[in-house]
């Protein structure tokens, strides 16, 4: 019964957020954004051992190309997905069942995501926080994620990777793209 009341409640305090993100500013959204927290009711989402540390956003017209750098068991991964749907709502669909919806976004220094997946009959939602340095938290930013994310029940605070700052170098050179 609580978890009910919870997830409602953070429903009702995630669409009053979204309402806010109307017009999103595709163009200043794009860019590298390192993973600095997440939060999620559910414990699967976050004991993956493939573990997300950054993203590197670029737009093509109508397609947003995600290439995201996982730290999986001390190895670097990367995988990149265009979205089969994009809107200035702030809303993206990707091919797997995978969503992104941008919560909140200074553009130069946080951003709050709310990711859902299908997966095995089930709806996973993650809230993750990021920011564009490799450093820091910037603090009024990490304090609205906490805020948003304190009836949430599980939290974790990611961990300064190397796989964020190789993508970060590789996406600031263009070779290597």
């Amino acid at each position: 019964m609580e978890a009910g009341l919870l997830s409602a409640v953070l429903g009702i305090i995630l669409l009053q957020v979204e309402m806010t993100t109307q017009d999103l500013d595709l163009q200043k959204i794009a860019g590298f954004w390192r993973e600095v927290g997440v939060a999620s009711s559910q414990n699967l989402a976050l004991q993956t051992p493939k573990r997300l540390e950054a993203l590197f956003l670029t737009l093509s017209g109508e397609e947003l190309t995600v290439k995201a750098a996982y730290n999986s068991s001390g190895s670097c991964e990367t995988e990149q997905i265009v979205s089969s749907e994009v809107n200035v709502s702030g809303r993206f669909v990707f091919p797997g069942h995978r969503e992104i919806q941008v919560i909140d976004t200074d553009y130069e220094q946080f951003a709050i995501l709310r990711v859902s997946l299908h997966w095995r009959d089930k709806e996973f939602h993650v809230l993750k926080y990021f920011t564009r340095s490799l450093e820091g938290e910037y603090e009024p930013g990490f304090w609205k994620f906490r805020e948003l994310t304190a009836d949430t029940g599980l939290y974790l605070v990611a961990r300064h990777g190397r796989c964020a700052k190789l993508l970060k170098e590789a996406s600031l050179c263009p070779g290597l793209r």
